[in-house]
């Protein structure tokens, strides 16, 4: 990888694009969160006294019933909600709004339609202050891990859904975030473009070593993905189990057939069945 015009840009950073963050950077921590939208009689509690610590470096996974308050909690992590009541700390400080410290990738691509791919992830960088050289150079570094150096001059639209949501990706971590939020990124792909998303990811998590959180509907993702899959309650939401996940790394997809894996997909799927029924219960079947 051909990092020599990033001197003065991995001064700023204090690190190395491409190279793993100090395994200080990226603790996670919820503190009895609970989270509610309206007030009075149309007053609705999202989630319920959660505490979750996450180390630096983690990969988690968050799986739940449809409505248990997934996308919320990771929304107050990143700062676009604020709890009820408890705290959320990343790094030791309150998360009071949204930061660069806090990459986004949403499920819908997100990208600005009218600005060239590399000036996409580009943009971050430029608002926090680096130069146009610095900004170039982090563009076409992360463009050439993301295996998009082709594409630089490309509009958004041009692009297919994978390589859309891989600038989405390289975007997010164009400004150096401790931590990585992911909702569905890839819940959109068909099976084989995801699958190739997944280790495209994976490729770049042990890269950086960033703090990811990643909201999934899809057990086997998790399970694939994640060093922890915790399983949230029918909403009201809260963590009811908190699974590890052993598998050795790096993964392949063949990971998916070993016994490890089949007996944990199981444990979840039992989890969430469980709470989805309580979830169509609770709606009254509807």
């Amino acid at each position: 990888m051909n990092l020599g015009g990033v001197v003065s840009m991995e001064k700023k950073a204090g690190r190395r694009l491409g190279e793993k963050q100090s395994t200080s950077k990226g603790q996670i921590s919820i503190d009895n969160v609970s989270i509610s939208f309206g007030s009075g009689l149309t007053k609705k509690l999202a989630i319920t006294e959660t505490t979750l610590n996450i180390t630096p470096g983690e990969f988690v996974c968050i799986l739940g019933p449809s409505g248990c308050g997934k996308s919320t909690l990771l929304n107050a992590v990143a700062g676009y909600v604020s709890p009820s009541s408890g705290k959320i700390l990343v790094d030791g400080k309150p998360v009071k709004g949204p930061s660069p410290e806090r990459g986004m990738v949403f499920q819908q691509y997100s990208l600005f339609p009218w600005k060239t791919v590399h000036d996409n992830i580009a943009f971050g960088p430029r608002i926090a202050g680096y130069s146009s050289t610095e900004c170039k150079s982090i563009a076409n570094t992360l463009l050439s891990m993301i295996g998009l150096s082709n594409s630089a001059k490309c509009l958004p639209g041009e692009l297919s859904g994978g390589m859309q949501q891989r600038v989405g990706i390289a975007r997010a971590l164009a400004n150096y975030p401790s931590v990585l939020l992911m909702d569905e990124p890839f819940g959109a792909l068909d099976a084989q473009t995801r699958l190739m998303m997944q280790e495209s990811l994976l490729n770049i998590w042990s890269e950086f070593g960033t703090t990811v959180l990643f909201i999934t509907h899809d057990v086997d993702e998790a399970i694939f993905l994640a060093d922890r899959v915790l399983v949230m309650s029918a909403s009201p939401g809260s963590i009811i189990s908190d699974f590890r996940v052993g598998l050795e790394r790096p993964r392949n997809p063949e990971i998916s057939t070993s016994e490890e894996f089949i007996e944990l997909k199981k444990q979840c799927l039992s989890q969430i069945r469980s709470e989805s029924l309580k979830a169509f219960e609770g709606s009254g079947g509807h």
